[in-house]
């Protein structure tokens, strides 16, 4: 697929403009978005991915089309997974929801310059060492067992702060309380950092973790550069409204992690064989490529997340109906625990018991978080 300097220029322009128009359209001025707003750009987003995708289809055929599909709609999927643990990290820093778009939105940029920088790497790895697709489907089959062992999340578990958290708070001066908006502030003269900015750089950190098996997955599915940065351009926008539209049912996809499984497992074998189809390595198959095995056509891919993903849903479904209809849960999947999420207020960050309006201290991380909290003892 060869593309034009001035089609590279024209979407990363068009990406970098959307960002800046979410945050000073909406983020400039903390608020709580409502459900209408959330729903409303959601699709906004969601139709502009696929306008691209169809444009893709127009002028770079079926095959590519194809391709950037099923990458948009695999690195979407894993987006929604991260989202488990953006709720712990906000209920844990006691974000206020108006405050939460801000962090969201700033974590969403930071993990956009973060894999591209990832892409470029694989991409250059890829073009010099035939191997690297080994290596790639060994991490996405490895994460795979990982995540279907893991049962998805675990409600009595909570975020504990990574290492990188941890040395920031020994090394900065940082407030217990939050000033507004802002992510530094000024006491007496001397500059600290806000819970704001801790809770940013806890969402920065744990996507770097997310990384490790979105990019493989991504170039599991496309070699094609332009196509990878793309999908995950515009998987990661609308994130933010996302989070706020599903917030009240993350907790009832509770099969989302065997589904992720699923693909992620798929994906890993499917480079396993291509890696094998294009061998160099001197000690498989005497450095001979391997074509027993056909590769598994694009379509084929799509096919297999689209399903899994429909199953995975309908079966989260309607587990949540039946145990509503059992009384272990209420009708909306969420357990009773005395005052509903827009009751909440939020608390300030040395209170980790309580949890900001829409995010749940006991919200379920998801089986990708391994590796994301740090189990070591605390300071």
């Amino acid at each position: 697929m060869d593309v034009p300097v001035w089609v590279w220029a024209l979407t990363v322009g068009a990406i970098v403009a959307m960002i800046v128009f979410d945050f000073v359209g909406h983020v400039r001025t903390p608020h709580a978005p409502t459900l209408k707003e959330s729903a409303t750009w959601s699709a906004v987003y969601v139709g502009i991915a696929v306008l691209f995708g169809l444009g893709v289809l127009v002028f770079a055929g079926g095959t590519f089309g194809g391709e950037y599909f099923a990458g948009y709609v695999t690195e979407k999927a894993l987006s929604v997974d991260n989202l488990f643990v953006f709720v712990l990290i906000m209920a844990s820093f006691g974000v206020p929801r108006e405050l939460q778009q801000k962090v969201l939105l700033f974590g969403i940029a930071f993990a956009l310059v973060l894999r591209t920088v990832f892409i470029l790497v694989g991409a250059a790895a890829i073009e010099n060492f035939s191997w690297v697709f080994y290596l790639f489907g060994a991490i996405l089959i490895y994460t795979a067992v990982v995540q279907a062992r893991s049962g998805g999340h675990d409600e009595d578990e909570e975020f504990e702060e990574n290492g990188v958290v941890r040395l920031i708070r020994k090394v900065v001066p940082t407030t217990e309380e939050y000033h507004s908006d802002r992510l530094t502030t000024k006491i007496d003269g001397k500059r600290f950092i806000t819970p704001l900015m801790i809770a940013l750089i806890a969402i920065g950190t744990a996507d770097i973790i997310f990384a490790v098996d979105s990019i493989p997955a991504i170039f599991g599915l496309t070699q094609e550069t332009y196509l990878v940065f793309a999908a995950n351009a515009f998987s990661l926008l609308g994130l933010r409204q996302l989070f706020f539209l599903i917030d009240g049912l993350l907790d009832r996809l509770v099969y989302l992690a065997y589904g992720l499984a699923v693909i992620l497992g798929f994906i890993g074998i499917k480079l396993v064989i291509h890696a094998l189809h294009t061998n160099e390595l001197p000690f498989v198959n005497g450095g001979e490529h391997v074509t027993v095995i056909p590769e598994i056509p694009t379509w084929l891919s799509l096919l297999v997340i689209l399903v899994t993903l429909v199953i995975t849903t309908v079966l989260s479904l309607r587990k949540n109906r039946k145990d509503a209809e059992a009384g272990h849960v209420s009708p909306t999947g969420l357990e009773d625990k005395g005052a509903g999420r827009d009751g909440l207020q939020a608390q300030g960050p040395g209170d980790r018991d309580g949890s900001p309006a829409g995010a749940r201290a006991d919200a379920p991380p998801s089986g990708r978080t391994a590796g994301v909290t740090d189990r070591s003892s605390g300071d």
